[in-house]
């Protein structure tokens, strides 16, 4: 790994829960892990009233809570939060930036951090256009030989139009190599490992297009509901929250075609020609291929849960979906018909996120009489999380007499790294942003084209109050109605457990 230069992380949001939760304690891992640079300061940027002491307070809080080094020995998380200030200004005035001018020429005078600076916007989104432009009014955008980049957390627009309207805010004070599009989920391990297993095994590679592989599952299950966000969920819903950045971004890297080099340029390409190659959706297709749900009240362990109309913050008569599945084609010559099935919802079982990989199967059945065995192809599962890991489920004969076939598992999991870290996801995103590797942030014109993708069925739901919105029990996999999307005799979703080897049945966790 390169060396990362000296700089300063200013982090816009600062008193909030997610820099609180995520961001500190992942800057203090990367502190133990001796990755941070000699000269690093992080400056927290908000409205609140905090001083430098009662800054470091409340992150020393988060850290203990929620780092996965939140056991260290008290002199070093006292060390590290030396390392945090902290400034009160509004943030949405745009005199008031002079003051972080000021404030970050002290710091480099004092700190050694040599006028490089990574902004970071942990704000509410109405704030995304005005922040970077008012650092800009401030020279703070110029590079001139010093770091200069912004780091922006999700929701990138809500639809397609503001989306491209907030990318050409961005372009007129920015170039494109700044502006870092968050999506921690490109930051799991499991997800970078996607591109490990595709291109560094030629057993796998031969075999991923339309010849070998049936369909594709991509699945992103909570167990829980919307919680405290109900005001916030309402305006949004599964297809804004999971399937237009973080569900799109894993089918990208399922579809894509092998890189030149493992570089951010070359990778994201691969990845936009993907996000090109998504068959549009007309009506009809909307219609019959994409199913809304809305969780309604059930029991789940013996415990009243409440329905998403129920829950606070949520208009009683919502029809904000909280389950979609999909299908959708890649058109290429490497997927040409293959189905890809996404699916993402709350309440659901349990928690869980995996790629599956449904080989076709043999093209003759030569143990028919093998009931218990069901020839429909072997299954690559590829586990997010949690129990990280990757399954190859294949036939195997019983010992004994004839050729009785049984399915089993080939199974790795992360947790048999014992003495190997695996870096949290906002923690390989940071670094990544410091040392000026974009390889797992979006870009602008890929974040455009899924917003195309998804803006049709948007507008769809719009302009048809009545479309069909499913009511799902918590606790169930969402609609029935959505079973009949895959496409195949007795072929359904999968229904994985929150272990990775306990799958294939229906299971509550």
């Amino acid at each position: 790994m390169k060396k990362i230069q000296d700089q300063i992380l200013v982090i816009f949001g600062a008193s909030g829960d997610l820099t609180y939760r995520k961001l500190v304690p992942a800057l203090f891992d990367l502190y133990k892990q001796k990755s941070l640079p000699d000269n690093f300061v992080m400056l927290g940027v908000a409205r609140s009233d905090f001083s430098d002491d009662s800054f470091r307070e409340k992150m020393i809080g988060g850290i203990r809570q929620f780092s996965l080094s939140k056991d260290a020995p008290q002199s070093e998380v006292d060390h590290f939060a030396d390392k945090l200030f902290y400034l009160s200004i509004n943030t949405d005035e745009s005199k008031d930036y002079a003051k972080l001018t000021e404030k970050l020429a002290l710091l480099d005078s004092e700190k050694g951090t040599n006028g490089n600076y990574l902004f970071y916007l942990s704000t509410p989104p109405n704030l995304y256009p005005l922040i970077p432009k008012f650092l800009a009014e401030q020279g703070l955008n110029k590079a001139k030989g010093k770091i200069r980049r912004i780091v922006i957390e999700k929701p990138f627009g809500t639809d397609l139009k503001s989306a491209v309207y907030l990318n050409k805010g961005l372009l007129a004070d920015y170039e494109e190599d700044q502006i870092y599009r968050m999506d921690h989920y490109l930051g799991k391990e499991t997800v970078q490992n996607l591109l490990v297993t595709r291109f560094s095994n030629s057993i796998y590679e031969p075999l991923w297009n339309r010849n070998y592989i049936h369909h594709v599952e991509i699945t992103a299950a909570e167990s829980l509901g919307v919680e405290n966000r109900g005001g916030y969920y309402d305006h949004s819903g599964a297809l804004r929250d999971m399937i237009q950045n973080h569900l799109l971004q894993l089918l990208a890297l399922v579809a894509m075609e092998p890189p030149t080099v493992i570089g951010s340029d070359a990778i994201r390409n691969e990845k936009l020609k993907v996000f090109q190659a998504i068959r549009p959706l007309s009506q009809e297709d909307i219609l019959n291929n994409v199913i809304r749900g809305q969780y309604t009240t059930a029991k789940v362990k013996g415990k009243p849960q409440k329905g998403y109309r129920e829950e606070k913050g949520v208009d009683p008569d919502s029809r904000t979906e909280t389950y979609v599945a999909l299908k959708l084609f890649v058109d290429n010559w490497r997927w040409g018909d293959v189905p890809f099935y996404i699916r993402t919802g709350k309440h659901l079982p349990t928690r869980v996120s995996e790629i599956v990989i449904h080989f076709r199967p043999t093209p003759l059945n030569l143990f028919v009489d093998n009931k218990e065995y069901c020839n429909d192809g072997n299954i690559l599962v590829i586990r997010i999380h949690p129990d990280e890991g990757i399954l190859l489920k294949t036939g195997m004969k019983v010992p004994g007499a004839g050729y009785k076939v049984k399915e089993v598992n080939m199974d790795f999991h992360y947790s048999q790294l014992q003495d190997t870290y695996v870096p949290g996801a906002y923690e390989r995103l940071l670094l990544d942003a410091m040392l000026g590797d974009s390889t797992l942030y979006t870009r602008g014109d890929a974040l455009e084209a899924a917003w195309r993708f998804v803006q049709p069925i948007l507008d769809y739901w719009q302009n048809n109050p009545e479309a069909p919105l499913y009511g799902y029990p918590c606790g169930s996999w969402g609609p029935n109605v959505a079973d009949s999307l895959i496409e195949g005799k007795n072929m359904t979703w999968r229904y994985p457990c929150k272990n990775l080897s306990d799958d294939g049945i229906y299971c509550e966790l």
